[in-house]
């Protein structure tokens, strides 16, 4: 089988593809043929291992995993063991925050870890493209605690979180105004938000509403740049750790403060999240934004695509050449 593969931390063009022998499960573990899987911001930083943080958990000198990957959507090819949930031809999905090999034709994945069925009707595409990003968003929604009536801006809904985000919270009867640029603004405009700001023409922290919750979703901003937009007791997530980690430590200074704060919620229960993200797409609420697709052979020119930022939504690698 082909695999995206490399065996230190480095850049998108020191990724190699080769050929590594098809594994199979052991007891308790499926072998899945990866259909679709995403290239996304925790790719990238597992694959270079930046911030310095994520290597507490992927490997502090060198990965753990050669071959790349954190999501994935495919068909069950065999099962191990005392394996008795799923069988031969189910389609799956599921994810790992620390990464799986599912930029690979075929992995074996431990049912132990987290993975659903995908929904019937779901391409393997769409399933992909509604774990990694929205997985973050439903998080930091959650994190907030809002309320009804309460109103929120999300920075950044063209990327994967910003868009799941905006879904979500139109899905849920929450007013919401979006930023995003002027080319992407019909795209964004079709997720529901009630009110959308291109911020090539307009700086959104000099808004004269004020929100209960300012989400950042890129990144690109910060507390102290928000806070005029913020309500007394208002609240800002960002999902970067922010100049110099702030969001790491403004969290307990602003609760000793008081009034506005800053969240930085760690992302938890992969399992609830595949299980919210399956009912929005059987019931058609949630459609997410697939921006490019890449075969193996082009994975590092996808990484590259991602790494710049300039994605809309999703980036989809087909390791075995078809989405499904």
């Amino acid at each position: 089988m082909k695999a995206a593969v490399r065996y230190h931390y480095c850049r998108p063009d020191a990724i190699q593809i080769q050929e590594w022998p098809q594994p199979r499960p052991k007891p308790g573990e499926i072998l899945v043929k990866v259909m679709a899987s995403t290239i996304n911001r925790t790719d990238c930083g597992i694959l270079t291992g930046s911030p310095w943080a994520i290597r507490l958990f992927t490997g502090l000198f060198k990965p753990h995993s050669p071959i790349l990957g954190s999501d994935f959507a495919g068909v069950v090819e065999a099962v191990g063991n005392e394996v008795v949930t799923f069988k031969i031809g189910d389609r799956v999905w599921g994810m790992h925050d620390n990464g799986v090999p599912s930029h690979a034709q075929f992995m074996c994945y431990s049912i132990k870890n987290p993975i659903a069925v995908i929904p019937k009707d779901i391409s393997f595409a769409q399933a992909a493209a509604s774990i990694e990003g929205a997985h973050y968003a439903l998080n930091f929604i959650n994190k907030a605690r809002l309320k009804h009536g309460d109103r929120i801006l999300i920075n950044g809904a063209t990327g994967a979180i910003g868009s799941a985000a905006l879904q979500i919270l139109a899905s849920r009867g929450f007013w919401v105004t979006a930023t995003c640029n002027k080319h992407n603004m019909e795209r964004i405009a079709a997720l529901g938000p009630n009110a959308l700001v291109n911020y090539e023409e307009q700086d959104f922290t000099k808004l004269k509403e004020k929100f209960d919750f300012v989400f950042d979703a890129v990144g690109k901003s910060n507390f102290a740049a928000c806070k005029p937009i913020l309500k007394p007791n208002g609240i800002y997530i960002s999902s970067e750790l922010g100049p110099g980690a702030e969001n790491l430590y403004l969290p307990l200074i602003t609760w000793i403060k008081g009034g506005k704060r800053v969240l930085f919620p760690i992302p938890i229960n992969i399992p609830k999240s595949l299980q919210i993200m399956g009912q929005l797409l059987a019931s058609g609420t949630f459609k997410p934004l697939i921006d490019r697709t890449y075969p193996m052979e082009e994975v590092a020119a996808g990484f590259t695509y991602v790494a710049s930022g300039q994605k809309t939504g999703n980036v989809i690698l087909l390791p075995n050449g078809d989405a499904g």
